[in-house]
């Protein structure tokens, strides 16, 4: 199992990368750039290249609506070419009120475009002549008003043929989609306890359909970290993060998130926090959510209780563990985490 990390995207991002970069020598193998409706990820990719040697990172991720399949495609060689092959290219969906409210794209044919960047994306980065037709036209047919397009291939030489391709997917269909065709998944508020009910059948008819030359599919998981006796104030730590997602992203039947909690058994609780979060009301949608949840998806407690958590995230089927460290010393922290795997 390896280590990585996500780089918090809210506040000052240079800060964050340092952080992050002075975690490479303590043995994290990789770090994961969101990108909401802030600052961008590439651009923060680009400066924990320069600044990191071995760890590898990832965008976590890039939507499949604000971009196009050939620029996504770009970016990735790109992060690849200035980190000596340590990219990861992590890209999704997103959800309607980002896509919408913030993109100004319509909502649609999520599976579809989202296919639709990684096929050509494979085929781009080895340097093969770009036609494709579908969602997105290459090049642009003169009946959808093109004129002077023809078909291109990369101009630069990529330093890989490939870039590992990760999907960020909760729902059924776009968790089959994954184990169909991406070399690793990225699922969210991730219960290993759960996992198999949730999400075994889809993994299972994904991979059914899966090319063997792409090997085993990758999982990233995890959470909060710390080694300590107040493990609930790490659990509180992380009440806001779920009451925003459950409550806060997506509108009444259209919320990933919400839809993931209430598979987990939570229904009564994950209702509740969305009217609270939609009400205005967060602090009672933080309260709402049960401490169960919090624990499960958390690695917080004395050091024997966070490395069972650690082998459940492993049984589970976690490949690459995904953590936050909370503490003083987050050095020392991910030192003695890496000393388990």
């Amino acid at each position: 199992m390896e280590l990585s990390m996500p780089l918090a995207y809210a506040g000052d991002p240079r800060t964050a990368a340092d952080r992050a970069a002075a975690l490479e020598s303590a043995g994290l193998d990789a770090v994961w750039v969101a990108e909401a409706y802030g600052f961008d990820s590439p651009t923060i990719l680009g400066y924990l290249a320069a600044r990191t040697e071995r760890m590898r990172i990832g965008s976590a991720i890039l939507n499949v609506y604000s971009r196009s399949p050939a620029l996504i495609a770009q970016t990735a060689a790109g992060l690849d070419a200035l980190s000596g092959g340590r990219a990861m290219l992590g890209v999704g969906a997103s959800g309607p009120q980002v896509v919408e409210g913030w993109h100004g794209r319509r909502y649609d044919r999520p599976l579809g475009r989202t296919r639709e960047v990684v096929e050509p994306a494979r085929r781009i980065w080895r340097r093969e002549v770009i036609e494709h037709h579908g969602i997105t036209d290459l090049p642009l047919p003169p009946e959808k008003g093109g004129t002077l397009g023809r078909p291109l291939k990369l101009l630069n030489h990529p330093v890989r043929a490939t870039v590992p391709v990760h999907l960020a997917a909760l729902g059924p269909a776009n968790v089959r989609l994954a184990a169909e065709i991406a070399d690793g998944w990225l699922p969210f508020l991730y219960v290993p306890e759960h996992a198999a009910e949730v999400w075994g059948r889809s993994l299972a008819e994904g991979r059914a359909k899966r090319d063997p030359a792409l090997g085993p599919l990758s999982i990233v998981a995890g959470g909060p970290l710390a080694i300590t006796d107040d493990a609930e104030a790490v659990h509180d730590l992380m009440r806001p993060t779920v009451a925003l997602y459950v409550g806060g992203m997506g509108a009444p039947g259209r919320n990933f998130y919400h839809d993931l909690v209430r598979a987990y058994g939570h229904e009564s609780a994950a209702a509740a926090i969305q009217e609270h979060y939609l009400a205005g009301r967060k602090k009672e949608a933080e309260a709402a959510v049960p401490a169960e949840l919090l624990e499960q998806l958390c690695l917080a407690g004395p050091e024997g209780h966070v490395r069972d958590r650690v082998e459940v995230f492993r049984e589970a089927g976690v490949t690459m563990l995904d953590v936050t460290p909370v503490g003083p010393d987050p050095a020392r922290l991910i030192e003695r985490v890496r000393s388990w795997l």
